[in-house]
């Protein structure tokens, strides 16, 4: 068993595993750190013993063990654990409330007032999705010194506001619904072919339709599972046999997931039906527009222009701004898209480059539109994306 091995499962059970050490000891750097030193356990003896029948049960005893052995020699043993009682109010038993899952209880945990939104989402990024801090810095375009510093700095306002770890009540969900949301798109993004983190596409899935059942009459929560099982409908055809990436365009829409969109749909037209729009069942509703469409050239591009025009008043952000404009070319054409494009002050952002490539492609600049390739391919956060950007750019070349 090699170490890309042990990483793949460290992605799928670290969160697991913080969240569970995290309800039994009521400290997330303790937590946090007895996972690390798990899997460092792991990455001597699992290459010699084999994997584990159960690595996911494997990594939270051992991590378990380990925090247990550096509370007996910390002095601050003492107090952590009266810290972890502090966690759990008396007449709230353990197993039961609105949130019964220990990822969901932590999720809402970092998502506590006390936190910016910022700092919430991306502690939660960092702890459940079992992203590098290098990774949440890529998420949210920002450097890694940065994000590291963001991160210190929530958690020591979890332990300086003695934020306690339970299940939030009913009103408490209501208030931490946005962050939450956020932080499980943020989470199946990491998770997509050629994104930096591993696959977490079902997890992400998974959890949110957790709160789709916890909040029935949210519908922000039903537009964010449409959302995300309209996307996992188009996974199929994202990479080609090569592993290559397959954009929109050139996907073979026949090897999309029909069950998983009739499902997304479905949500769409119970979304409609509140009459309550918000920017995640927007976007769903592009989706809706995208999967009912039998080619690139057959999708309702006016439509989709008028749902991004809605979600732009909104969520007024550069990146919205950006996929309104690749909508406003299709029905406008590529010149007063690239003036759109040209406005947005993205030029730290991948996609921003790459837009510009193709809509200069298509207004036959080849030379710029090679420059705007590989400005992408050097901005591009994954290996599969930046051999997919610069094969645009050699094609394009003399």
């Amino acid at each position: 068993m090699d170490e890309a091995r042990v990483g793949r499962i460290f992605r799928e059970e670290a969160g697991r595993s913080v969240a569970t050490l995290v309800r039994a000891f009521g400290d997330i750097d303790l937590a946090e750190d007895a996972v690390q030193e798990a899997f460092a356990v792991a990455l001597q003896r699992w290459p010699a013993e084999g994997l584990p029948p159960n690595p996911g049960g494997w990594i939270t005893t051992t991590a378990r063990h380990r925090a247990i052995d550096r509370l007996r020699r910390d002095d601050r043993g003492r107090e952590l654990q009266e810290q972890a009682a502090l966690g759990r109010s008396e007449d709230e038993p353990e197993a039961t409330g609105p949130v019964i899952d220990d990822r969901l209880r932590l999720i809402f945990t970092c998502c506590h007032p006390a936190l910016s939104t910022e700092a919430r989402i991306a502690l939660t990024l960092r702890l459940l999705g079992g992203l590098s801090t290098r990774e949440v810095a890529a998420a949210f375009l920002v450097p890694e010194a940065t994000m590291a510093k963001r991160l210190v700095r929530a958690k020591h306002k979890i332990k300086a506001a003695r934020i306690p770890y339970r299940v939030p009540t009913d009103p408490e969900l209501v208030d931490r619904l946005p962050p939450v949301l956020a932080v499980l798109y943020l989470v199946y993004n990491a998770g997509a072919p050629g994104a930096p983190g591993a696959d977490l596409r079902g997890e992400a899935i998974r959890l949110t339709r957790t709160v789709a059942a916890l909040m029935p009459d949210e519908p922000e929560v039903a537009g964010l599972l449409a959302l995300l099982v309209l996307t996992e409908a188009r996974q199929p055809a994202r990479v080609d046999h090569d592993g290559s990436l397959v954009v929109l365009r050139d996907q073979d829409r026949i090897l999309w997931d029909h069950p998983l969109v009739e499902e997304g749909h479905a949500l769409v037209r119970a979304c409609a039906r509140r009459d309550r729009p918000g920017p995640y069942q927007l976007q769903a509703a592009i989706g809706a527009v995208h999967s009912q469409a039998a080619s690139i050239e057959a999708t309702d591009w006016p439509q989709i222009l008028a749902l991004y025009d809605h979600l732009l008043r909104l969520s007024p952000t550069p990146v919205v701004a950006l996929n309104r404009a690749i909508a406003y070319g299709e029905v406008h054409g590529p010149a007063p898209a690239l003036a759109l494009v040209d406005r947005l002050d993205l030029d730290t952002y991948y996609l921003f480059h790459a837009t510009r490539a193709d809509l200069l492609r298509r207004l036959a600049r080849p030379a710029d539109a090679v420059r705007a390739y590989q400005t992408a391919a050097d901005l591009a956060p994954s290996p599969a994306e930046r051999t997919f950007l610069e094969g645009r750019a050699e094609r394009l070349a003399p």
